[in-house]
Parts: C-alpha cells; structure tokens; sequence
C-alpha cells in the first residue's frame, strides 16, 4: 500500500511549489558554483530550487546544497528510474521531478519518503498519472506541447489538476503562464544563464531572481 493517499501527495507538492513563482531548474557542472548560485537564488525570493540530474556531480551538488543551505528547498530534477530516485532521497533532496514517468518509477514513488512530481504532455499520460493517485504535474515541455492553450484544455476535464509548466518558459511568458488558474508555479532556467554561472557573476543573476520572484500572471 502506498504511503501517500491522494489528498496527502497533492498538499506535499503544494507547500513547496506554492513558495514561489518560479522554480528554478539548474544545471551544475562545477561544484563550487552550487552554494553561491544556490544563494543568490535564494536570497532574493526564491527558496525552491530543482537541481537536474544532467552532469555527474548532480547528486553531490544536492547533498551539498541540503547542508549548506538549510532553509532553502532542494528537489531533484531529471529523475529517470527508481535507483535516480533512491540516491536523490540519500542525498536529502526534499522532493523529486520527472521529464515523464513510467510504471515502475511511479510504483517506486509511492514508497518514496518525499513527494514526487511526474511529468506529463498530453491528456492520456495526465489520465495514467490520476490512475496512480497523483493530482500535480509538471507539463513539459510547456511551450512545445501546446503551452497556454493545453492548460486551458486541460482545466475542463481534469479540473482538480494543477500543474508546473517547465520547458521554453522565460521571463517574457512566465507570467502568461501563472494567469492559469491551474499552474501553481512555472519551472525554468532563464534566470542562471550559463553564461552568468560561468563567469561567476551572482549579483546579476540574483536581480534576475528577485525579477522572477516579483512575477504575478498576466
């Protein structure tokens, strides 16, 4: 039996998404970027951060960030399969999101001592995912899988759905997203560009943060 009824996975997710605006979605190749873009990030109004799992010190960056930053939120992102999901639990993340999800990782997640958060594109993938006790999604990829116009599809069959549009968001659009009565939040990377994480500028990226955190809907 799973540890999460309907009603207790749905009020985890929204107590972490409901944070902020915007989650930022990081990628980090060095480790020594981690605490100070962490910092900038969350010192300027946004506390949850996804931390993907796209490069090999992804886990040790969230390990790291769970102890150094203690009263930010440190999710994983890019969680692939069951094992992903195991090691990011080790690490101490405080949640976990998928770019989709299969059978077997949604099995694993309803053991998983934190909330889970599977992705979704269509209206057949949202209706697996009901099936498996889950009412909050990430949609991705937002702007390629019909952006504005599916979550507004989306609202009139599913309407106790809310979700998390990541994927070609920036901050020229956030804000047309987070109009949708169903969108709790929009996931992006816009504000950590690589160009500013590599040349180590965090007083730049975090005005961009403290932009995004000052994001309303349209």
């Amino acid at each position: 039996m799973s540890r999460w009824t309907i009603e207790s996975r749905s009020n985890a997710v929204d107590a972490i998404l409901c944070r902020a605006p915007v989650l930022p979605v990081l990628a980090i190749e060095r480790i020594a970027d981690a605490v100070p873009l962490a910092r900038a990030l969350f010192d300027n109004g946004l506390p949850v951060l996804e931390i993907t799992l796209r490069s090999a010190i992804a886990v040790q960056a969230i390990a790291l960030l769970v102890r150094e930053l203690p009263d930010a939120i440190i999710g994983a992102g890019t969680v692939l399969d069951p094992d992903q999901l195991d090691q990011v639990v080790a690490a101490g993340a405080a949640f976990a999101i998928a770019p989709g999800c299969t059978s077997r990782l949604y099995a694993a997640a309803s053991d998983a001592p934190i909330p889970f958060i599977p992705a979704i594109a269509s209206a057949s993938e949202l209706m697996i995912g009901l099936e498996h006790g889950h009412r909050r999604f990430k949609f991705f990829p937002a702007a390629y899988a019909g952006g504005i116009g599916a979550l507004k599809s989306f609202a009139g069959p599913f309407g106790d759905v809310r979700f998390c549009p990541t994927g070609g968001i920036d901050a020229s659009s956030a804000g047309q997203y987070l109009a949708q009565p169903n969108v709790i939040t929009v996931g992006g990377s816009w504000m950590a560009p690589a160009a500013l994480v590599n040349s180590g500028d965090w007083a730049a990226i975090g005005a961009l943060a403290a932009g995004c955190a000052n994001l309303y809907g349209d």
